[in-house]
């Protein structure tokens, strides 16, 4: 199965939504739309397991992760290659390297961070561009580290970071509606500070222009901690029907 799209009809995070909600396994090809006619085109790899992002790069050749190490961790091509052959080769390449005492736990969690966390969260700001995610496409384990991160909390991860909200400015909840929790009691992924304060509102009953107000906020910064909110899973969002309805004395 292959699903193809526009990012400007659906975003990233709610393609990683999709990812995790089915618990897909695959790869996504992501194609961002040049600025100019001089820009070149890079598309960008992510590779999920059972919905969890495994690998990322912006090449199919096998190298990704190899000049990551070279440059991060001291380690030659030469050396890597060597090592390589030593270890069955449905063993990611990073814990193959750990194996051998080449990389430490810590740098393959740096590895991670930059791979996955940095690289893919970038890619919320992509404002226009095609996806294609294709199911059960064999994993480059020259690629994997051997860390994964479940799709839901890299997606929150990176929606905590992105600073220009411009490219998701079309898909933030209206700020006249409410919030209503999905599953009840408390939250299943760990919240931040101001997450956790907007989801003390998520009764349904209030709207996200008033919770601005109470936390003396500006909407914005609510309308985003809420889509954060919703693209995880954790609560959905719901019309308040008051906000719809006048006084009766007003229509004398």
């Amino acid at each position: 199965m292959s699903v193809t799209g526009h990012l400007t009809d659906i975003s990233l995070p709610e393609v990683f939504q999709f990812i995790a909600q089915g618990q897909k396994t695959g790869l996504l090809r992501l194609l961002p739309l040049p600025i100019n006619q001089a820009t070149p085109r890079r598309i960008h790899y992510i590779w999920v397991y059972q919905g969890h992002l495994v690998a990322a790069a912006d090449r199919l050749d096998n190298q990704g992760l190899v000049s990551l190490i070279v440059e991060h961790c001291g380690v030659s091509e030469r050396v890597i290659a060597k090592l390589a052959q030593l270890c069955a080769i449905d063993k990611p390449l990073g814990l193959c390297l750990r194996t051998q005492g080449a990389l430490q736990g810590e740098q393959l969690k740096q590895l991670f961070r930059m791979q996955i966390l940095q690289h893919v969260c970038a890619l919320f700001q992509l404002r226009d561009g095609q996806f294609n995610f294709e199911q059960n496409v064999p994993i480059p384990t020259r690629e994997m580290t051997g860390l994964s991160i479940p799709t839901k909390i890299a997606m929150l991860k990176g929606l905590r970071s992105l600073r220009n909200w411009q490219a998701l400015a079309d898909k933030l909840p209206d700020p006249n509606g409410g919030l209503v929790s999905i599953n009840g009691g408390q939250p299943k992924y760990s919240l931040d500070s101001i997450e956790w304060q907007v989801w003390e509102y998520t009764n349904g009953n209030v709207s996200l222009k008033r919770i601005a107000r109470q936390l003396r906020l500006p909407v914005e910064k609510v309308q985003q901690v809420a889509f954060r909110l919703i693209t995880t899973g954790l609560v959905e969002e719901v019309p308040l029907l008051v906000s719809n309805l006048c006084d009766l004395s007003t229509l004398t």
